[in-house]
C-alpha cells in the first residue's frame, strides 16, 4: 500500500479492543432504553392499546430476525460502518451510500427527539425547559464522548442501569394496580370499530412508528465493531442479548402502565411511568423514577451520539463524506464527526416536536432495516463463501421477513403523518444530488472489499510500526 494510503488510515484509527460483548449488550439496551419512558404511547392514542399491542409485537417480530440478520454481517463484516458496510459490499457505492444515508437520517433526528423528550422530564422535575437544556445536554456529553470510548461506555452502562432499576421499580409498585378492564377504555371512533380496535386496523398501521420506539437503534451495535475485543463473537452476542433484555422491557411497561390507570390517559402522557406513578398514589415512587427516568432518555441520547459518529467516521473515511470529518484526536475519537451531527440535531430539537421528529427518524430506520436485510440475502446469494463465524437461523426467510415487514413499517409513518413521510423523501432527494455530485467522484476505494483490505493493512504497517 502506497505511504499516501498509509498516512490517511494512520490518521483514522479508533481505539481497538474497548469492548466485549457485556459492554456491547449495554450499548444496544442504551441505544434504546429511553423508548421505554417516553414516545412508544402515543401509539395507544392511534390504536387502542390491544391495537398497539398488534403493533407492538409485529415491530418485535421485525427487530429480532433484523438482528438476527446483523448479528451475521456483523460477526463476518466487523467495520464501523456497520449497515452501511454489509450493503456496499452486497449492493455497491450506491446501495452502501443510502443505506448509510439512511442510518444517519435516523441517528441524527433520533436525538433530536430524544432531547426533546429530556426537556419535559426536566420541566417536570425543576421547571426548565427548552432550547437552553437541549443545548446543555448536547455540549455536555458530546465533551465526555471526546475523551475516549472506554470511559464513554462506562458512564453509558451506569446510566442504562438506573433506567432500568426505574422501570422495575414502577413494575414493582404497579403491578398490584393491574386491571384489565383498564386496557380497553377508549371509545369506537368509527362504525366499523369496537372496544378491542377502537381505531379499527388503519390505527393499529398508523402506530408501527410508535411501536418501534421500544426497539427503535438496537441495530447500532455492530457500529462498535472496530472497537470490540473480538468482534467475531462479541457483536453478535452483544446484540441478540441487548434485543432479548429490550422484549423483557418493552412487556413491562406496555402492560402494567395502562392496566394500571388506562390506555386513554397513558395514550397522552408525555411522561407515562410518572403519571401513572401518580394517578396511582406513589407521588414518592413517580419523583424518583422520573428522575431516574431522565437517566434512561440520557442513555439514548449518549449511546446515539456514538453511533451517529462512527457512522459519519465510516462514510468520511470512504469518502462519501467530506474526509476531515473521519480524522480523530489523541483519544481515538472522530471529534467532527461528534460535533456537527450534534450541532444539526440541536437545531431541528429547536423546533419542540419530539413526536414529528420521530416520526421522520423512522422513515429512515425503516429503509436502512429493509436494505440491512436486502444485504444479508445478497451476501448468502453472492458471496456462499463468506466466512461466517456465526450463521442466522433460518436461513434466508429470517432476512426476508424482516425485509417485508420493514416496509410495512415505513408506511406505518405515512398513516400518521404523510408531511413526515414527505419531509424525510425530501433529505433523501438532497442526500442522493449530494451523492452524484460530489461522493461518487471522492470515494476512497472503489470497493467495500478493496476499502476493507486497504484498512487492514494499514492496521498491520502500523502495528509493525509501533511494535519495532
Amino acid at each position: 500500500m502506497s505511504d499516501k494510503h498509509q498516512n490517511y488510515f494512520a490518521k483514522r484509527q479508533l481505539k481497538r479492543g474497548s469492548a466485549g460483548w457485556i459492554l456491547l449488550a449495554g450499548l444496544g439496551v442504551s441505544y434504546v432504553i429511553s423508548g421505554d419512558f417516553a414516545g412508544w404511547n402515543f401509539g395507544i392514542a392511534q390504536a387502542g392499546w390491544a391495537g398497539f399491542l398488534i403493533a407492538a409485537l409485529a415491530m418485535a417480530l421485525m427487530y429480532f430476525t433484523l438482528v438476527l440478520s446483523l448479528a451475521e454481517m456483523s460477526a463476518a463484516i466487523p467495520t464501523a460502518g456497520g449497515g452501511y458496510s454489509f450493503a456496499r459490499q452486497a449492493m455497491g457505492p450506491l446501495g452502501g451510500y443510502i443505506t448509510g444515508l439512511s442510518v444517519l437520517i435516523e441517528y441524527t433526528l433520533a436525538p433530536a427527539a430524544i432531547v426533546i423528550f429530556i426537556g419535559s422530564a426536566m420541566n417536570e422535575l425543576i421547571g426548565i425547559d427548552g432550547p437552553i437544556v437541549y443545548a446543555c445536554f448536547y455540549f455536555v456529553f458530546i465533551a465526555i464522548h471526546l475523551s475516549g470510548i472506554g470511559q464513554a461506555l462506562k458512564v453509558m452502562m451506569i446510566i442504562s442501569a438506573l433506567a432500568v432499576i426505574a422501570i422495575i421499580m414502577t413494575a414493582v409498585a404497579l403491578i398490584g394496580k393491574f386491571d384489565v378492564n383498564n386496557l380497553f377504555d377508549l371509545p369506537p371512533v368509527t362504525y366499523e370499530a369496537n372496544e378491542i380496535l377502537p381505531m379499527g386496523w388503519y390505527g393499529v398501521w398508523a402506530a408501527l412508528p410508535f411501536a418501534m420506539w421500544l426497539y427503535l437503534a438496537v441495530e447500532g451495535v455492530p457500529l462498535a465493531a472496530e472497537e470490540a475485543k473480538n468482534p467475531a463473537k462479541d457483536v453478535p452476542k452483544g446484540i441478540i442479548g441487548a434485543m432479548v433484555f429490550l422484549l423483557f422491557t418493552a412487556a413491562l411497561v406496555v402492560f402494567l402502565l395502562a392496566g394500571a390507570v388506562g390506555a386513554k390517559v397513558i395514550g397522552e402522557s408525555s411522561v407515562p411511568l410518572v403519571d401513572a406513578l401518580n394517578i396511582s398514589g406513589y407521588a414518592s415512587t413517580a419523583t424518583m423514577v422520573n428522575i431516574l427516568g431522565l437517566a434512561g432518555l440520557i442513555a439514548s441520547f449518549f449511546s446515539i451520539m456514538y453511533g451517529y459518529s462512527r457512522l459519519v467516521f465510516a462514510l468520511s473515511r470512504a469518502g462519501y463524506l467530506p474526509k476531515n470529518l473521519s480524522l480523530t484526536n489523541q483519544h481515538k475519537v472522530p471529534t467532527q464527526a461528534l460535533v456537527l451531527p450534534g450541532v444539526l440535531g440541536l437545531v431541528v430539537s429547536l423546533s419542540g416536536e419530539g413526536d414529528f421528529i420521530l416520526a421522520m427518524a423512522v422513515v429512515g430506520a425503516t429503509i436502512s432495516y429493509a436494505l440491512m436485510s436486502l444485504s444479508h440475502i445478497l451476501l448468502r446469494i453472492k458471496m456462499p463463501d463468506l466466512v461466517r463465524p456465526y450463521k442466522t437461523p433460518g436461513g434466508l426467510f429470517t432476512p426476508t421477513l424482516s425485509f417485508i415487514l420493514s416496509l410495512v413499517a415505513m408506511t406505518g409513518v405515512y398513516a400518521f403523518s404523510p408531511t413526515a413521510f414527505y419531509m424525510t423523501m425530501v433529505l433523501y432527494i438532497l442526500g442522493v444530488t449530494y451523492y452524484f455530485v460530489y461522493s461518487r467522484h471522492n470515494l476512497v476505494a472503489s470497493s467495500a472489499q478493496e476499502e476493507f483490505e486497504m484498512l487492514a493493512l494499514a492496521e498491520q504497517e502500523l502495528e509493525t510500526e509501533f511494535s519495532s
